[in-house]
């Protein structure tokens, strides 16, 4: 799940799946209640592991990680690589905010359009199947 001021973006491992989530505040204790209200109604499966970079924001990772009963890893200080599909994302995400937007202007709503249309775009890495497609065929697997 990566940060970006007021905004929270989460694709679950192999499926690039965007999950928004506004934020009152950019500290461990508002991150924490962000990630565990988007991500508490998903089905255990989409919910497996959550990758963060060194960002003290979720030094109340393990709060996280027992409330949503998935465990939570930290990548290597200085290495995006080992968070690819997160870089991609926001990458993506740049195309509707620019870098530095404050995104508590926005809301919720509106938010959630955007991740909803960029999982309805197709994706190099998932075989040109959409991350909306991805996840139904997973969950039809389970």
């Amino acid at each position: 799940m990566q940060t970006t001021k007021s905004n929270k973006t989460s694709p679950p491992p192999n499926l690039n799946f965007l999950l928004n989530k506004n934020t009152d505040g950019h500290d461990a204790e508002h991150v924490q209640q962000a990630i565990i209200d988007k991500m508490q109604h998903l089905p255990k499966l989409l919910r497996n592991s959550l990758t963060w970079d060194q960002g003290a924001e979720l030094a109340l990772h393990k709060r996280i990680g027992a409330s949503l009963d998935m465990a939570v890893y930290f990548c290597d200080p200085h290495s995006p690589w080992q968070r690819g599909t997160n870089e991609n994302t926001n990458g993506l995400l740049r195309q509707y905010f620019p870098k530095g937007t404050d995104l508590s202007v926005y809301p919720e709503d509106y938010l959630d359009a955007v991740a909803e249309e960029l999982n309805d775009r197709p994706r190099k890495t998932l075989g040109f199947m959409k991350p909306s497609e991805k996840i139904i065929e997973l969950l039809d697997a389970a």
